[in-house]
C-alpha cells in the first residue's frame, strides 16, 4: 500500500492483497477417510482512493475496492460454497462549517457481491439450517452523517442512510431476483444530542437525548416477511468536573419490543430487543 501526496490538495492511495486459500470438508464416517478433497482458489484484490480539496473546508473523494472471502460449508447436494467476491464504487464529499466546529460527509456508493450466502429460499431446507448460494446480490445507495458542536456545550451526532439492496442474479430455486435483501432495511437514521451547562454551579451537569430509526425490513429472501420498523428511544444524565464522571445511561426509555436482526429466513430465530435498561456509573480519573 502506498500513499502519494501531488499537492497539497490532491492525494492518492492505492494497495493491493493476493490471497491463496485451501478448504476442505466433508462427512466424518466412523472407521472412514477423512481426507477430504480440497477446493483451492486465490484472487488479487485491488484498493484505489482519491482526495481532492478545492480549499481547506471542502473535500471530494472517490474509491475503488475489490475484496476476496473464503466461505465455509457446502450446499444441500453437498457442493462446497465458491468464496464470496465484492466490488465497491464510492464518490463522497466532505464539508466543514462554523469554523470547524461541524462536519458533515455524504455518500454514494455501489457494491456488488457474488456467490454470496443465504438462508435458502426453499422453506424446508431454510428450517433446516442450510444455506443457499446466489449469484450475485448489489446494494447501493446514499450515506449522510453530521457531527459537530454547534454552540458551546452542545454537541450532535447525525446520520441518515438509505439503501437499495437487491438480488441481481440468482443460482437458486425459485429464483428471488429483483427481491430485497433480508435484514437490510431501506430507510434509517438516528440523532444523538447532549449539552453540557459550561458556567455557574452547575458546570459540568450534561444531559443526553437520542432517537434511532429503522425501516421496515424483509424478513427472509423471498420477500414474505416483512419486519416492522422501530424508533428506540435513548437518554443520558451526567456530571463532569475534573477528574470525577458519574453518569445514568437509560437504553430503550419506553420499553418497545421489536425485533433487531432476522436469522435463518425469519422462520427459526430472531433476536428480541433488550428492555429498558439503566446504567450507573462513577469514575475518577487519574
Amino acid at each position: 500500500q502506498d500513499h502519494i501526496a501531488f499537492s497539497d490538495n490532491l492525494k492518492l492511495l492505492f494497495g493491493g492483497r493476493y490471497d491463496w486459500i485451501s478448504d476442505g470438508s466433508g462427512f466424518v464416517v466412523p472407521g472412514g477417510d477423512e481426507d477430504f478433497p480440497s477446493q483451492n482458489n486465490e484472487a488479487f484484490s485491488p484498493r484505489i482512493g482519491l482526495v481532492y480539496q478545492p480549499n481547506e473546508n471542502v473535500s471530494l473523494y472517490g474509491s475503488y475496492v475489490r475484496s476476496f472471502n473464503s466461505e465455509f460449508g457446502n450446499n444441500p447436494d453437498n457442493v462446497p460454497f465458491e468464496p464470496t467476491r465484492g466490488t465497491q464504487y464510492e464518490v463522497g464529499v466532505r464539508t466543514d462549517f462554523l469554523d470547524g466546529r461541524l462536519s458533515a460527509n455524504l455518500a454514494a456508493y455501489n457494491l456488488t457481491k457474488t456467490n454470496v450466502l443465504t438462508p435458502d429460499p426453499d422453506p424446508v431446507l431454510a428450517r433446516q439450517g442450510f444455506s443457499a448460494q446466489v449469484g450475485e446480490q448489489r446494494s447501493r445507495g446514499i450515506e449522510l452523517d453530521v457531527t459537530g458542536e454547534i454552540l458551546p456545550g452542545w454537541r450532535v451526532v447525525a446520520s441518515y442512510a438509505h439503501t437499495d439492496a437487491e438480488v441481481t442474479a440468482d443460482n437458486s430455486t425459485p429464483s428471488t431476483v429483483g427481491n430485497r435483501l433480508e435484514n437490510v432495511p431501506q430507510n434509517q437514521a438516528s440523532i444523538w444530542t447532549t449539552y453540557e451547562i459550561q458556567e455557574g454551579d452547575l458546570q459540568g451537569v450534561g444531559f443526553g437525548l437520542g432517537l434511532f430509526y429503522v425501516g421496515e425490513r424483509q424478513g427472509d429472501l423471498a420477500n414474505t416477511i416483512q419486519v416492522d420498523d422501530y424508533l428506540r428511544t435513548d437518554a443520558a444524565l451526567y456530571y463532569r468536573r475534573n477528574q470525577f464522571n458519574a453518569a445514568i445511561n437509560v437504553r430503550n426509555l419506553f420499553d418497545l419490543d421489536y425485533i433487531t436482526s432476522i436469522n435463518f429466513g425469519g422462520r427459526i430465530y430472531n433476536q428480541r430487543s433488550e428492555p429498558l435498561t439503566i446504567v450507573g456509573s462513577v469514575s475518577w480519573e487519574f
